[in-house]
Formats: structure tokens, sequence, C-alpha cells
């Protein structure tokens, strides 16, 4: 009795001990992955970054989007018999992000464009 007593024990106590170690491998990865030094830091970024992915795929769905109907605009002036490319449109554009995030945003709004011209 006293050996299967023995044997629960050393089990109960070899899983205790190896969810501490998981535990502490976790939270070594999470610090490290997230350049934070204590575990609540480590858990505010890791949600944080959450949320930037989250944002990120909704940019790139509304990057598409504009692609699409950019590619619309484009077909139709062609097929008007206008020019692919709107040069006072595209200043436009770049007045926009300039003015709304500063000098990245004239670099972001080039990028936009870029992405956009052409597809047609």
């Amino acid at each position: 009795m006293t050996t299967a007593n023995t044997t629960t024990t050393d089990t109960t106590t070899t899983t205790a001990h190896a969810a501490k170690a998981h535990a502490a491998t976790a939270h070594a990865t999470r610090t490290t992955t997230t350049g934070a030094r204590t575990a609540e830091a480590a858990a505010v970024i890791a949600g944080a970054r959450e949320r930037i992915d989250a944002l990120d795929d909704r940019i790139i769905g509304l990057i598409q989007e504009r692609t699409a109907v950019s590619t619309v605009i484009q077909r139709t002036r062609i097929e008007s018999g206008g020019r692919r490319v709107n040069l006072s449109r595209e200043m436009d554009v770049l007045a926009h992000y300039r003015d709304a995030l500063g000098k990245p945003g004239t670099a972001l709004a080039m990028t936009l464009l870029e992405l956009c011209r052409g597809r047609v």
C-alpha cells in the first residue's frame, strides 16, 4: 500500500514539476519574443501585437479593395479614350496623405499608388 501511495505521490510531484517547467519555458519564450522583462509586460505586448496583426489584416483587405476600385477607374478611363494614369489626381492623393501623416504619409501614398497603378 505504501508503494502505491509513493508511486502516486512521485507521479504527482513529477507532473507538478513538469507543469512548472512548461510554465517557466512559456514565460521565457513570451518575454523573449516580446522583449519584455516581466510576465505582465509580456502579456500586454502579446495582446497589443494580436491587435496590430488584426489591424494589419484589415489594412491589407482595404488595400486590396482600393486596388480593385482603382482598376475599375483605370479601365473606364482607358475605354473612354483617356490615359491610364491621372497625374493631377495622384498629386491630390499624395497631398492628402502628406497632410494627414506628414512626410512618411507621402511615402505610404506613393506605395499605394504603385500597388494600384497599371492593373489594366
